[in-house]
């Protein structure tokens, strides 16, 4: 009976190709370039996972050349009130959110409203003179830093190589702490990041791949330069050009009953259990509504995150909507730390992407060149320019001990199918 519940609901949420937006081509299965008989793999795989209690739901999207050869949605989206997920819920995305705030500011540089080697400094002036971390003396607290070789770019923000870190000495002293996510504090940009500012860096600017909130940061340099506030700002210039309708900062309260659970499972032995923060939970439904976190403040579909990465794919454009350059694509598709690597992987980093090497420990069988970034509550992107592929997997749990196995294994499940 429980396997033919699962089929069920399953099969009602997977509707019929023929209802998506119509941006996307919709052809056969037969007349693309994956295996029909291969993607079955995933299917089972994606099903497995919700038969097995490792994931209370998963949406997949995958498109090839244009053409969606793969969208369903899998197990549900309230585990308690066992309701069926639907392809067009909604996820909370944390740090998907990057590449859509960096497309933004890209918008307004090649409006030549900055340089990337610009200091930060130069818009915001409270990064003037940054300092280094040295110590913290546990009995006096006196803070001790030296002054960082150089200024803060604006280049080395959008590549995490500014010495700006998540994790950080002094993060929960009260004139240190700061959003690290998202807040549902009356709050915003303006208030906190010249706060951040205060903070001294984990190191020198440039020295190495450093993840932190450089893109809040560039997230208030948008509102400083553009006068806007970061969310009408990217819902002018990103969301409604390409038609990303579902994706936002706070749901209106029309479209609330559509953003999935949040669930913890920090050990293989665990259940999936409702996450025990309201924060997490609740950011964009609740609260003061006023903080735009362009690092990690986002929700969206499935579908609408496609549309966002096809457009990376076309170089800059999707549906006759021209979003940025060709050569801006190009500029951001290239490794901008040097000879630094995004920690343990191999890869390099652009602006705003992870790039796949030749020597990349992570990027598995996607091609050299192919850019890709996950997300805190457990989702991934890849954009693959030499295949024509993008492919999108969500779930919503953190923290998730499966989370590394679940992202590779789907990637390699999606490129066993390409013919």
């Amino acid at each position: 009976m429980k396997k033919i519940f699962l089929s069920l609901f399953i099969l009602i949420s997977n509707i019929s190709f023929g209802q998506l937006a119509q941006e996307f081509k919709i052809l056969p299965i037969a007349q693309t370039g994956f295996s029909e008989e291969r993607l079955k793999k995933l299917d089972n795989y994606l099903e497995s996972l919700i038969k097995d209690g490792i994931a209370p739901n998963v949406v997949s999207i995958v498109v090839h050349k244009g053409n969606i050869v793969h969208f369903k949605a899998f197990g549900f989206s309230n585990l308690e009130n066992k309701t069926a997920i639907k392809r067009d819920d909604i996820f909370r995305i944390a740090s998907q959110s990057k590449a859509i705030t960096t497309v933004g500011l890209m918008i307004l540089f090649e409006e030549g409203k900055f340089l990337l080697d610009d200091p930060i400094s130069k818009y915001i002036p409270e990064f003037k003179n940054p300092q280094v971390f040295v110590s913290n003396d546990s009995v006096t607290h006196k803070v001790i830093t030296r002054a960082a070789k150089s200024e803060i770019t604006i280049r080395q923000l959008l590549s995490h190589n500014a010495g700006i870190s998540y994790e950080h000495p002094l993060q929960d002293l009260p004139e240190y702490k700061v959003p690290l996510f998202s807040s549902i504090q009356n709050e915003t940009l303006a208030q906190v990041i010249p706060k951040l500012a205060k903070r001294p860096l984990i190191v020198d600017p440039g020295k190495e791949f450093t993840y932190g909130l450089n893109i809040d940061i560039l997230g208030y340099l948008i509102e400083k330069l553009s006068g806007k506030t970061l969310d009408v700002f990217l819902k002018e210039k990103v969301m409604d050009p390409l038609g990303m309708k579902d994706t936002y900062f706070y749901l209106p309260d029309n479209k609330a009953p559509r953003l999935v659970e949040l669930y913890s499972k920090a050990k293989p032995e665990d259940k999936l259990t409702v996450h025990q923060s309201e924060l997490f939970r609740k950011f964009s439904i609740s609260g003061a509504k006023t903080y735009f976190s362009g690092g990690a403040g986002l929700v969206s579909t499935a579908e609408n995150y496609a549309k966002f990465m096809q457009m990376i794919l076309n170089g800059g454009s999707f549906n006759k909507k021209n979003i940025l350059s060709r050569k801006t694509i190009e500029l951001m598709s290239r490794n901008q730390i040097g000879e630094a690597s995004v920690w343990d992987r191999q890869d390099k980093f652009g602006l705003g992407f992870q790039i796949i090497t030749e020597k990349s420990h992570y990027g598995d069988n996607a091609s050299v060149n192919s850019l890709t970034w996950g997300g805190l509550f457990c989702s991934e992107y890849t954009i693959d320019p030499k295949e024509e592929l993008i492919m999108l997997v969500l779930t919503n749990v953190q923290p998730y001990h499966f989370y590394s196995d679940f992202v590779h294994k789907y990637r390699t499940l999606v490129y066993q199918a390409l013919k």
